[in-house]
Formats: C-alpha cells, structure tokens, sequence
C-alpha cells in the first residue's frame, strides 16, 4: 500500500482571495475499452443542482463531470477560466457590467448548439426577477420527498433556483448579443463575487420543448427567449415548473434529452440505487478531452462495503467517509494509493425555524436549550479523533479553523463560551422558563451513514436527559427532503465548500436564499450580508462576518461540530486522483484520470 497524506489544506481557504488563471489542458484521446468504477455514497437523483432539492454532492459530481462551464476550480484551489467553452469580460465596473460568450462550435451532446438561450435562461432561472411576488412554495412541497406535488399552482412563475449567489442583483433583463451565443448582465450594485455568479445551465431547447409543446429546437430556444423578455407570465410558468422539476430522475429517464450534456462524459446508463455510467462526449470539442472512455458510480452507503469492494477490485476509486474502521481496512490492503487529509467541508446541526414538524424551535428560549444539550466535544472525541488525533471542535459558521478571523470570532461568538460543553441543567432551566415539558423534537440525518447514526444516539440521549423527546425523522434519502416544510425539527449534515467567494454565506443565511433551508430570517444579517457582497477590502470582509457569526448565535441558529476528516483510495487500475478540499473533489479532474495497462478490457 502506498500512503500520501496532505495536509490541512482547507484551513486557509475562507481568507483566499480569488485566482483566475488560463488553462490549456492537453489534448488527448480516449483510451479504447478503459473503464473505471468509482463508488459513492449517496445515489444520484437530480440534474439540476441548482434548485433547493437537486443541490446536493451526489448530483453535482455527475453534473460537473457531464458539463462545462465558464469556469471551475482546481486543487490549488484557484479559479481557472475554461477558454475552450467560451469566455467572460468586465465591460464595467460602475455599472458593474459582465459578457458572457460561448464559443462557436461549442454543443449539447444532441448537436444543439449552446448560445444565447441556454445563457438567458441561467440568468431567469436563478435571479428569481421573473418570480410571481410573494408566492410560497413551502405549501406544495411533499414532506415525504422534497418534491413539489401535483398541487403545485400552474399560474405562477417560480423558479426554484441558486437566490442569493449574485444573479438576483441583476434586476434589468440580460441583452442578448447580435452573435446569438452572448448574454451582457447589468448589475444593480457591485458584487464582489460576480466570477461565481453565474452558474452552470440547463439545456434551454429542452425545456421549453417540454414546457411549451414544441419540437423544434430552434423554434423551442426562440420561444423561450420571447418568453423572457416579454416576461410572459403563462409561457414562463410553464418554463419555471419543468426547470425545477422535469429533471429529477432516479434511474435512467425516456427521453435521452433530459441527459444532454456539454462537457467531456454523458450519462449513458442508470439503474437505480445501483450505478449510474458515464462514456466519453463524442459532441465535446474543448480541452478538457478525456482518456478513460467509460466511468460508473457506484452507490454503496456503507464505506466499509466501499473499501471491501475496493479490496474486491470491484471499484477503482473511492472517497469514503473517513472513520477509524475505514482507515484500518485500508491500511491492511496491498496495491492502493490512499490519500487522507481535512476537507472544505464542516459538520453542523440547524434547527428550524419555521415550518418545523412540531413548532417548538419558534420559540428561541427552547432553541437555546436544545444547542446546550449537543455533545459537540463529545462527539469530536468519539467519532473524529480516532482518526484524526489533532481534530478539535469547530466554533464559527463563517470562518475555516486556521483561517484570518477564525480566532477572534470563537472569542466573539458565543458558541464555544456557551456551548463548549453540555449544560443540562441550564437546558432545562431554559425548557421551564419557556414552560414546556417533554418537547418533540425530531432530528433529520442520513439513516444509512453510520457516523451519522452514531451521532443521532450520542445528540439523543444528551437532548433527552434535559427533558427534550428526540425522535427519529432520519431517511437514506435525506438530501431531498432538507428544507421541506413540516418534515423535520433539526437536521444534522455536511456543508461542502464549493468555492473560495467570500459571499458563500448568503445562500445560507438570507432570508430566502437556496440553502436557507430553516426558514431563518433577521433583517440585521440580510444588511450585513449585503454589505459583504460589495465590499472588496479583506479587512473590511472580517469585521462584516464577524458580526454576522455572532448574530448567528445570538439567534441559536443552531452549532458547527468538526472539519471533516477526508480519505480518498484508488487502485493501480487508474492514474492522475488528485482530490480538491473544494467540491466536486475527486470528480474536479475528471478528464485527467488515466487508465493504466492493466486497465482495458479485452473483448
């Protein structure tokens, strides 16, 4: 076994400052009959990362790796503009002004040329201009599921997109350039992030053949255009619901349009809770050309099923979550590469604020209770440090540990000084002045992760020593039911870091934003929040967050617990695993991997 351990290279990365760097891969070509299986823990079920279900890791590492874009992050991390798909120019700064251009020649894996359409269509699906006012869509979401239901209004426009990233401050409608392959965005104010603004889109002819009734692609993208800017409310309801709902699948769909891709793999096969199989784009022309021609995932739970069938030789490639069994069981396998390390990403509890299963957690006297009772040390000793002797107890929801401003928010915050360690009696001195007894509180977790499941028990017997009742609302499929009105009390998850933007906080925590998933809101961090976004001085951004990590916690928003610990394992089949501590990780190079000899398979 070859060991190589990295650092913990995500602990600077909340303070970087943003690379943005040419790249030229080289080109190369597919390697005939090479395979390669990657396992994974949790099956694919959404196309569209960006809505508040599809946004999850397991989606996002097929979308990525099946799509391109403007541009992406490599393993620095630094920003890394793909020229081979198109490009992006700073018209201005007062206004803040931005064009973005595909290139000529750039198309879906159907041969559609991507342009204008796919570009306005990002732009109307994730500003949330177009909305119809006010509406709530809280009242037609399935408790069981995540989904929005069949009752879902067919009169409103509602585009369940990334709210809070940056688009929203674009409230003027997009020119389209003469080109037919640019769209120039106007922004409102400065947005201090606008390079990540902007994110990866949906095929447009697509939805609006199957929004519209259309089957022309041409005729399709051309409707959808007039659509947006005469902002036509019929036309685009019907665009709206099919954008956050038409491609949500969880095994292979129908119609092969639904998996059109622009980048170097397509989805070519989905079973479902079983694998799901990626082949070289024959439509991709860009620079990142791949060199295994066939990729599957495979969905194992279970990280010690993970490691057996990487012993097996059943898999290539696995990135389990990392615990003491993992790392033992690999440690006594011969032939593979294992890479450990911290991530970018944090464990954290929330506590809803609204729309809860059982209301309790409206009232912030029981909120406080309940944080004061989470064994966050207690956990860290039992789960993390086994595997991680040096791991300690995270304290802020804005700042990496080790990162310019971590230290002086836990001083600040609250969250170390009031709940550093369990106070059960301060708890249910809490639960009396709020004059309740015996309060329901039902967590949300992932049911087939057991580090998960460890950490419901450990969190129960605490909570339930103060008076609380914890019950279990916990599901393997979880990821799709996080924010779903009436289905949970609390959710415990991981918050992966997927870019380096100082204004990653406000999808979290403003009010409506794509992954304010607790119905929080506080008019103080929604203006300090806004303040982050156009503020370009570093200094300036630490004093700002250091006001919102303490608002946080004034409000018991809810606890981080610890900095994940990573372990990723490949074998000798394939080369070029090189994991990012941002998301997509082991998937950011995809197009890299390289099948060694022993890979092909001899027909």
């Amino acid at each position: 076994m070859r060991i190589r351990r990295f650092g913990a290279a995500g602990v600077a990365i909340a303070a970087a400052a943003l690379v943005l760097a040419g790249c030229s891969t080289p080109q190369s070509e597919v390697v005939e009959d090479s395979t390669v299986t990657v396992a994974w823990n949790q099956p694919f079920y959404s196309y569209n990362g960006n809505t508040s279900f599809g946004n999850a890791t397991a989606n996002n590492n097929i979308i990525y790796s099946t799509n391109s874009w403007f541009n992406y992050y490599n393993n620095v991390p630094e920003l890394v503009q793909d020229t081979s798909f198109g490009s992006y120019e700073l018209v201005s700064e007062d206004p803040l002004t931005v064009t973005y251009t595909v290139n000529e020649g750039v198309k879906w894996s159907d041969g559609t040329a991507v342009d204008a359409a796919d570009l306005l269509l990002v732009w109307a699906a994730n500003s949330g201009v177009l909305n119809t006012p006010d509406f709530d869509p809280s009242d037609f979401t399935d408790p069981e599921t995540g989904e929005f239901t069949e009752d879902f209004p067919t009169d409103v426009v509602f585009f369940d997109g990334a709210i809070g990233a940056g688009l929203e401050k674009v409230g003027s409608l997009p020119e389209v350039g003469d080109d037919g392959r640019s769209i120039t965005l106007v922004y409102d104010e400065l947005f201090v992030d606008w390079e990540l603004a902007f994110p990866q889109g949906l095929p447009a002819h697509v939805v609006a053949k199957n929004a519209l009734g259309l089957d022309d692609n041409a005729e399709a993208k051309t409707a959808l255009i007039e659509a947006i800017q005469d902002n036509d409310a019929e036309a685009l309801a019907a665009i709206s619901s099919f954008w956050n709902s038409g491609f949500n699948f969880s095994e292979m769909p129908s119609d092969p349009e639904l998996v059109l891709a622009t980048g170097p793999y397509m989805i070519t096969d989905f079973v479902a809770d079983q694998y799901i199989e990626l082949s070289a784009n024959p439509e991709y022309t860009g620079d990142h050309t791949p060199q295994v021609e066939t990729i599957t995932v495979r969905f194992i739970p279970d990280p010690l099923a993970a490691v057996q069938a990487l012993e097996n030789g059943e898999v290539d490639v696995i990135q389990p979550q990392a615990t003491a069994d993992v790392a033992d069981a690999l440690a006594a396998i011969d032939g593979i590469t294992v890479l450990g390390g911290y991530e970018g990403t944090y464990e954290h509890i929330d506590l809803q604020f609204d729309n809860s299963k059982n209301g309790h957690f409206n009232n912030p006297l029981i909120r406080e209770a309940f944080l004061k009772t989470v064994p966050r040390q207690q956990i860290v000793e039992t789960l993390i440090k086994p595997l991680q002797p040096d791991a300690e107890v995270r304290n802020s929801q804005l700042f990496l540990p080790g990162a310019d401003g971590y230290d002086e928010t836990v001083e600040n915050n609250g969250m170390a000084e009031n709940f550093g360690e369990v106070d059960i009696e301060g708890a249910k001195a809490l639960l009396a002045e709020a004059g309740v007894t015996n309060p329901e509180v039902c967590i949300l977790y992932a049911t087939n992760n057991p580090r998960r499941v460890n950490e419901f028990a450990l969190i129960q017997a605490s909570a339930n020593q103060a008076g609380f009742n914890v019950t279990d609302c916990g599901s393997p499929q979880w990821g799709g039911l996080l924010g779903t009105a009436g289905a949970y009390d609390a959710t415990f998850f991981g918050w992966q870091s997927t870019s380096l933007g100082v204004t990653n906080a406000s999808a979290n925590y403003i009010t409506g934003g794509i992954n304010n998933l607790n119905f929080y809101s506080n008019p103080e961090v929604d203006e300090l929040l806004g303040q982050l976004d156009v503020t370009f001085d570093a200094e300036e951004q630490i004093e700002i967050q250091l006001q919102i990590d303490k608002l946080l916690m004034d409000d018991f928003y809810g606890l981080t617990i610890f900095q994940f610990p990573s372990t990723a394992a490949y074998s000798d089949r394939v080369a070029n695993i090189d994991p990012s501590t941002l998301a997509p990780s082991i998937f950011w190079n995809v197009w890299e991997w390289e099948p060694t000899e022993s890979n092909v398979v001899e027909e």
